[in-house]
C-alpha cells in the first residue's frame, strides 16, 4: 500500500471515500438537516423504550399480585436461586453499561481504537451474561422439575403455587436474556460498520448512542428483576 492509499491516520483512502464514512455521510432527503435526523431518531428510539416499559410493567405488576397472594410460594422458590449468580451479572451489566455509554463518547472524540475496544467488551459482558444464566442458573442450578406452569414436576414443592413461582421467574428472565441478546446483536452491527467502513464519529453516531439507550435500559431492568427474585429469603 502506497503513501497515496492512505491518510495521515492510516485509514486506506477506500474508507475515507465511503459514503458510509462517517465524515461523507449525508442525512436522508426527507430530513431538511442531519440534527433534525438525528433528533427524530433519538424521539423514535425513547418511545420505543416506553413500550419496553409497559412491557415488563406487567410482569411487574404480575410479580407483585401473586407475591402478595402467595408469599410463601415466592419465599420457597427464590432460595433455590443461587444470588451470587445474580450479582455476578448485575456486576456484568453495570460495568457493560459503562462500556456502553463510553463508546458513544468516544465516537463522538473520533477515538477509533477505544471505540471498538469498548464496544467488543460490551458484546463479551452480554455473552457473559446469556453464559452465566444458561449454563449456571437454568442448566445447573435448578432442581429437575422446577419448570413453569403446568410442566412442573418437582415433587418435594412446599406450596401448591410454586409452578406461578416458576412460570413468572422464566417468563421475566427469559424475556429479559433475549433483549440481552438483542442488544449484543446491535453492537456486533455497530462494531462491524465501524471497522469496515468507520462509519461513526462526530457528525455521525446515532446507531451508536441509540444502541446504548437500548442497552441502559435493559440493565435498568435487572437491577430491578435482581432483588425481586434473587433476594426475598
Amino acid at each position: 500500500m502506497t503513501m497515496i492509499d492512505t491518510d495521515i491516520s492510516g485509514v486506506p483512502a477506500r474508507i475515507l471515500q465511503s459514503p458510509k464514512h462517517w465524515r461523507n455521510a449525508k442525512h436522508q432527503s426527507h430530513w431538511r438537516t442531519g440534527d433534525e435526523e438525528f433528533d427524530a431518531a433519538k424521539f423514535g428510539m425513547w418511545l420505543f423504550l416506553s413500550t419496553e416499559v409497559l412491557l415488563f410493567a406487567g410482569i411487574f405488576c404480575g410479580y407483585a399480585i401473586f407475591r402478595m397472594l402467595y408469599p410463601d410460594a415466592w419465599a420457597n422458590g427464590s432460595h433455590y436461586l443461587d444470588w451470587r449468580m445474580g450479582a455476578a451479572n448485575t456486576a456484568v451489566l453495570l460495568f457493560s453499561s459503562w462500556t456502553a455509554a463510553n463508546s458513544v463518547r468516544l465516537a463522538q472524540l473520533d477515538k477509533q481504537f477505544w471505540f471498538k475496544i469498548n464496544l467488543i467488551i460490551t458484546i463479551i459482558c452480554a455473552l457473559l451474561f446469556v453464559g452465566i444464566k444458561f449454563t449456571f442458573e437454568y442448566g445447573v442450578k435448578l432442581p429437575v422439575g422446577k419448570a413453569p406452569g403446568t410442566f412442573f414436576s418437582y415433587p418435594y414443592a412446599h406450596d401448591v403455587h410454586e409452578p406461578l413461582w416458576w412460570s413468572l421467574y422464566y417468563v421475566g428472565t427469559g424475556i429479559h436474556a433475549f433483549h440481552v441478546i438483542v442488544g449484543a446483536i446491535l453492537f456486533a452491527l455497530v462494531l462491524w460498520r465501524a471497522h469496515r467502513y468507520q462509519a461513526y464519529g462526530p457528525t455521525q453516531y446515532t446507531l451508536v448512542e441509540n444502541s446504548a439507550l437500548y442497552w441502559h435500559i435493559v440493565d435498568l431492568i435487572w437491577i430491578f428483576l435482581f432483588p425481586l427474585l434473587y433476594l426475598i429469603h
